[in-house]
C-alpha cells in the first residue's frame, strides 16, 4: 500500500518541478529579451536541497559575481578554521624594566585582526582596547619608555588590497586593504558641507588632502583617493549643495594609526615615549632594520570576537576586508605564505575538493570586488548545497540578509549584479539558487532579478 501512496506524491513533485521551471523560464527570456540586456550574460541555476536540477540558463558560465562571492570565502573560513577560531593581538616590549623605566621598545602585535577597534561589536570598540592595554601597562611597572612605540604588522606580506580591484572601487571604503594590523576596520568618516570638508570621525596620521570636490546634482558622488601607505589623498567627485555629508574613505596606514593613538594615550596618562610611534613596514619604507616582537616579555593579549560573530557580519554588511582577511589567514595558517595569490589559490583547492569544476571557479579575490572574479552559478549552488550539510551551517546561514523575501547574499559592481541562496516556497519547497547578470544596461537591475526569483517563493 505504501508503494501505491509514493508514486503519486513522486507524480505530483515532479509536476509541480516541472511548473517551476516553466515559469523561470518564461521570466528569463522576458528578461534577456528586454533592450537592457542585449549584450548581457547570465548565469542562473536553480536545485533543491538535494541538489536535483530544478532550472539553469548558462550555469556552467563564468561571470563576475560581485559580493556573492564572499560565499565561498566565509564556507570555507568557517571549515578549515573553525566557527570558535580567534584572532589575537599582543603588547611586549624589549630591554629591561628598572625603576619604572622600560630601557627598550614597546611592541603591539596582530595577527591581522580584522576587528581591533571596531565599533560593531560592544566589548571591543577602540576605547575598550585601549582600556585593557592600559591596564596591562600600568600592571607590568612600565612609567616610561625610552625607546620606541613600535606596531609590529609584518605578520601579513606588505601587499595589502589584492591586484585585482579598480582604482575607482579603492577610492572609498569599499577598497580598504588588510594590514597585519588592522585597526578601526580601516575605516574613517568626513562630515563635509556641500565641497568643504568639516571634520574627520578622528584625526588621520600624516595625511595631507587634495580637496577637488564640487556641488551638484542630488545624491553623492564623491570619491576618496587614499593609497596603502601614501600620505597623500584625493577627495573628487560631486556632493550636493547646502547639504551635510558623511563620506567614509579606506584609511592609508591603519598600524600607524594605531601607533600614533596609543602613544597620545599613554602620554595622557603620564606615561612618556621617549622615542617615535612607528611600524615595522613604515621602518622597512625608510630602509631601516626593525626587530620583530621578541619572543620574551609578552604582558598583554587580546582576543577578537570568534568567527562565527565575525563572518555574521561579514555576509551581512559585505564587509570586503573581512572577506581578504579571512584568504590571507587562510593562506597563512594552512599554507605558511600570507599572500593574496596563496590565499586565492588554497580557496580553489578547497573547492575542487568538494567536487566543484576548476574551470567553474576562477578566483580573483576573497570579497569579490574585482571583476577579474568568473564563477558560474551552478558553483555557487553546490557551495551553497554543500554549506548547508555541515555542522557550521548555522552560523553561515545567520549571516544571510533577507531581500525581496528570500535569505540571500547579494553582490554588486558596476552593472552587474548578483543573489544566491536558499529559499523555501509556500507549498513547503526548498530551493537553492544563484544568478548572476553582468552588463545589464539601464532600468533597475535588482527588480528584474526579483521578478525572476518571486517564481520560488
Amino acid at each position: 500500500m505504501k508503494i501505491f501512496l509514493i508514486i503519486p506524491l513522486f507524480i505530483f513533485q515532479n509536476l509541480f518541478s516541472q511548473s517551476v521551471s516553466a515559469a523561470l523560464e518564461k521570466s528569463v527570456k522576458e528578461m534577456m529579451a528586454s533592450p537592457n540586456a542585449l549584450a548581457a550574460s547570465l548565469s542562473f541555476y536553480v536545485s533543491d536541497d538535494n541538489g536535483n536540477l530544478i532550472y539553469e540558463y548558462n550555469g556552467n558560465k563564468g561571470l563576475s559575481t560581485a559580493s556573492t562571492q564572499k560565499i565561498f570565502t566565509s564556507a570555507a573560513a568557517l571549515e578549515t578554521l573553525g566557527k570558535d577560531y580567534q584572532f589575537k593581538t599582543t603588547a611586549s616590549y624589549s630591554g629591561n624594566i628598572s625603576n619604572g623605566n622600560l630601557d627598550g621598545d614597546f611592541y603591539i602585535a596582530s595577527n591581522g585582526d580584522p576587528t581591533l577597534g571596531s565599533w560593531r561589536y560592544e566589548d571591543y570598540k577602540p576605547e575598550k582596547f585601549k582600556q585593557k592595554l592600559l591596564e596591562a601597562i600600568k600592571k607590568s611597572g612600565i612609567k616610561k619608555i625610552s625607546g620606541n612605540l613600535i606596531v609590529d604588522d609584518s605578520y601579513f606580506d606588505f601587499q595589502s588590497t589584492p591586484g585585482g580591484w579598480p582604482w575607482n572601487d579603492l577610492g572609498n571604503y569599499y577598497g580598504a586593504g588588510t594590514f597585519g594590523v588592522n585597526w578601526r576596520e580601516n575605516q574613517f568618516d568626513i562630515n563635509i558641507n556641500g565641497n568643504q570638508i568639516k571634520n574627520f570621525s578622528y584625526n588621520l596620521e600624516n595625511v595631507f588632502w587634495i580637496n577637488e570636490l564640487k556641488t551638484g546634482g542630488n545624491s553623492d558622488q564623491s570619491l576618496i583617493f587614499t593609497a596603502p601607505h601614501s600620505e597623500t589623498a584625493l577627495i573628487n567627485g560631486t556632493l550636493p549643495a547646502g547639504k551635510l555629508s558623511t563620506v567614509s574613505g579606506a584609511t592609508p596606514n591603519p598600524p600607524l594609526q594605531l601607533a600614533v593613538e596609543i602613544k597620545k594615550l599613554l602620554d595622557e596618562n603620564g606615561i612618556l615615549v621617549s622615542g617615535k610611534a612607528t611600524t615595522f613596514y613604515n621602518e622597512k619604507l625608510q630602509g631601516i632594520a626593525v626587530s620583530k616582537v621578541p619572543a620574551q616579555h609578552q604582558i598583554f593579549e587580546y582576543r577578537s570576537p570568534t568567527l562565527d560573530k565575525i563572518v555574521y557580519w561579514l555576509m551581512r554588511k559585505s564587509i570586503n576586508l573581512y572577506a581578504e582577511t579571512l584568504i590571507k589567514t587562510m593562506a597563512k595558517e594552512k599554507r605558511n605564505n600570507p599572500s593574496f595569490e596563496t590565499g586565492i589559490n588554497f580557496l580553489k583547492d578547497f573547492w575542487k575538493s568538494k567536487g566543484i569544476h576548476p574551470n567553474m571557479i576562477n578566483f580573483a579575490d576573497g570579497s569579490g570586488l574585482s571583476p577579474q572574479n568568473y564563477v558560474s552559478a551552478k558553483a555557487q549552488v553546490l557551495a551553497l548545497i554543500y554549506s548547508k550539510k555541515q555542522n557550521w551551517f548555522d552560523a553561515f546561514y545567520d549571516g544571510f540578509p533577507t531581500q525581496n523575501g528570500i535569505k540571500m547574499k547579494s553582490g554588486t559592481i558596476k552593472d552587474s549584479k548578483s543573489f544566491a541562496g536558499y529559499q523555501t516556497s509556500k507549498s513547503g519547497k526548498n530551493y537553492v539558487f544563484s544568478i548572476i547578470l553582468n552588463n545589464y544596461q539601464g532600468g533597475s537591475i535588482s527588480n528584474a532579478l526579483f521578478k525572476v526569483l518571486d517564481n520560488l517563493k
